[in-house]
């Protein structure tokens, strides 16, 4: 499967047209059947492209759509509270806790992030006292809260069987067997709230990144998300479709599949300003001991890379320029006009992993 090349839908946004870029749906009833030829068209996805529509309108889905829409409730109720409700614990870990607006460098030059998060981790939610915000501990939204984890864990352990399968991997080398359930993790269910935001605003969106997942399972019903398909010169958005949640690859899968796999170049901007805009997404990571050699040729851990990624870009420039060039964007390359312009006039290559046209670069 051939990444498409008929020219794409667009919509209007900050005074130009932008692409919305086709994606491939994957349909999971048919996983969970291990159906060959499904197999074969998510083997491409991820190797073509690195994210697709997962289709969970079938019988063995619609448990999880229901999930969505009861953490949606417990999200609108939770992002209502004082700040001071919200940040009870802080950021306990950097993948377990709340980051409140503007933690983070934002979409475009000298701007911030444009969204609150609240983190909760599947080894934290099994605890028998999990660092919660009093405001979302109690029975009730507990539970929905271990709904949504286990479903998107089921989901995401599903395709990797069968990326597995279709690859031919057998016994240890199987991808789901460095992803155990019992084993230490950083995956993580994160919900976010974007606030209204116009072009002008010194908060806005959340820049570009490849995920330090190995696959990020998201649920948006709103527009706002966009991704950068290998090879392409421009961002384009992610249409929100009924009944599917979007699935993309992470770097760590990326590694581990000797980077056959694409690691995907994505970020989110608000296509419509005035609105209030939430999604929820579970990353599921390898487990924190796993070896795998990164884009420098460096042995790393999945625990080491997490920790280093998330610390290289919430951390100064000065301080970020100390991190490999290839961490920013997971070993992936871009081509840019703005870059190919300036070579074609002989000025200077750009520094080797720095961003372009006002752009910053952040992480999950």
């Amino acid at each position: 499967m051939a990444i498409s090349t008929d020219v794409p839908q667009t919509v209007d946004w900050n005074g130009k047209k932008v692409p919305v870029y086709p994606m491939e749906i994957i349909d999971f009833s048919k996983l969970l059947s291990q159906e060959p030829a499904e197999i074969e068209r998510l083997v491409r996805c991820c190797q073509d492209e690195g994210y697709f529509y997962l289709d969970l309108r079938g019988i063995d889905g619609r448990r999880m759509l229901e999930d969505q829409q009861d953490t949606l409730k417990l999200m609108y109720r939770f992002f209502d509270a004082p700040l001071e409700a919200k940040n009870e614990f802080g950021l306990v870990a950097p993948h377990l806790g709340y980051e409140p607006i503007g933690s983070r460098t934002g979409v475009l030059e000298n701007t911030k992030d444009g969204y609150e998060m609240i983190k909760v981790s599947r080894d934290e939610i099994q605890k028998d006292s999990p660092h919660l915000p009093a405001v979302i501990k109690n029975s009730p939204d507990m539970k929905i809260l271990e709904h949504a984890i286990a479903g998107a864990n089921i989901a995401t352990k599903t395709i990797l069987s069968a990326l597995s399968t279709g690859l031919g991997l057998t016994g240890a080398a199987r991808f789901e067997n460095t992803h155990r359930n019992d084993r230490p993790s950083t995956s993580t269910l994160a919900m976010m709230h974007y606030i209204p935001s116009e072009p002008t605003a010194k908060n806005i969106g959340h820049q570009k990144h490849t995920d330090i997942s190995s696959l990020t399972f998201l649920f948006a019903e709103q527009w706002g998300l966009q991704v950068r398909p290998p090879g392409s010169k421009e961002f384009g958005f992610v249409e929100p479709k009924e009944g599917m949640a979007v699935i993309n690859v992470g770097d760590s899968l990326r590694f581990a599949s000797g980077h056959t796999m694409q690691s995907c170049i994505h970020r989110v901007v608000p296509l419509d300003p005035t609105e209030h805009r939430y999604s929820i997404a579970y990353f599921l990571r390898a487990e924190n001991d796993v070896m795998f050699t990164d884009s420098e040729g460096r042995l790393i851990t999945a625990g080491q890379w997490h920790d280093e990624k998330f610390f290289a870009f919430t951390s100064p420039p000065e301080i970020q320029a100390l991190a490999p060039s290839s961490m920013i964007l997971g070993g992936m390359t871009e081509e840019d006009e703005a870059v190919e312009a300036t070579a074609s006039k002989d000025a200077p290559s750009p520094v080797v992993g720095a961003t372009t046209l006002g752009e910053s670069v952040q992480v999950y």
